[in-house]
């Protein structure tokens, strides 16, 4: 198996999420806009006589390719749908950092379920995928679209945000990880209000301007689980043309947003220089 054969996992970035509420159970309910990067972990499936997944990558040291693993869990779960065994030889190339606020393991789950339907030639609607794609985890879903979308619920409920205008993305992590529900449970304050859009902006100044109006409800919270977030914010607003600098997600990931390569990349020059061990990656925005 080859990584050029494998199918991008993009990454997912929160470009902003408010927490408009809670739920009796003591989940969050959200209101965000969702896109996704050129850039992610490099998932591969193959034919094989029983289902096993092997990892590789930059950060595969975290993961363990083990019976709860959220890959093999979607393939177990697809499996189970279309009535058939689950045989696939899956190998996913980590290039993502672990719990870092971009979606990697939903993202890896949402291309796993993908790949094997057309592997072992399922024919599935829209509609029973997501619900798959929702046992398996909230994010799961928006990921299994692909395309620019508002979420809302604990992420189940999905809408379409449109074309966005070309834009490009630097997202910096300082290899700290955050775990999602430890944010959760820093998070002070009262709830924020949803924010959409009736169209999408035209330009990505009408973008950035729309964008600088909303926020992440979490970067305190998060800054308090993992402080270096506080000097990933300053370093990327301190890159030249940077349009807005925001936490994605829970964190430990930032992003800035650009104009164009030229800018992302210098821009990711300029932090590399000063910062070598963290992690950086310029990408379009995923239309």
């Amino acid at each position: 198996m080859t990584a050029g054969t494998g199918r991008l996992a993009r990454a997912k970035i929160n470009l902003y999420l408010h927490v408009v509420g809670k739920r009796a159970d003591g989940y969050h309910l959200l209101d965000s806009l969702i896109v996704f990067a050129e850039t992610g972990d490099l998932l591969s499936v193959e034919a094989a006589d029983q289902l096993r997944l092997t990892i590789d990558g930059p950060f595969a040291e975290g993961l363990a390719a083990e019976a709860d693993n959220l890959v093999l869990r979607a393939a177990r779960a697809l499996a189970a749908e279309a009535g058939i065994e689950a045989r696939a030889h899956i190998h996913l190339t980590k290039s993502l950092p672990i719990a870092s606020g971009i979606g990697g393991g939903s993202a890896d789950a949402a291309a796993a379920l993908s790949s094997l339907c057309r592997l072992w030639r399922i024919d599935i609607d829209a509609a029973r995928l997501h619900r798959i794609a929702l046992a398996l985890g909230a994010d799961v879903p928006v990921c299994v679209d692909g395309r620019p979308a508002f979420i809302g619920g604990i992420g189940e409920e999905i809408a379409p945000a449109g074309r966005l205008p070309a834009a490009w993305l630097l997202l910096v992590n300082p290899k700290v990880p955050t775990p999602t529900p430890q944010v959760f449970k820093a998070r002070r304050g009262d709830f924020s209000h949803p924010a959409r859009w009736s169209a999408p902006p035209a330009s990505i100044a009408d973008l950035a301007a729309y964008l600088k109006n909303c926020r992440n409800d979490l970067t305190e919270a998060a800054i308090a689980v993992a402080p270096p977030i506080a000097d990933v914010l300053a370093a990327i607003t301190a890159t030249r043309d940077c349009l807005l600098a925001r936490l994605s997600g829970s964190g430990a990931t930032c992003f800035g947003l650009y104009e164009d390569e030229a800018a992302a990349e210098a821009a990711r020059a300029a932090i590399a220089r000063q910062q070598p061990g963290w992690w950086l990656a310029a990408a379009p925005i995923a239309h």
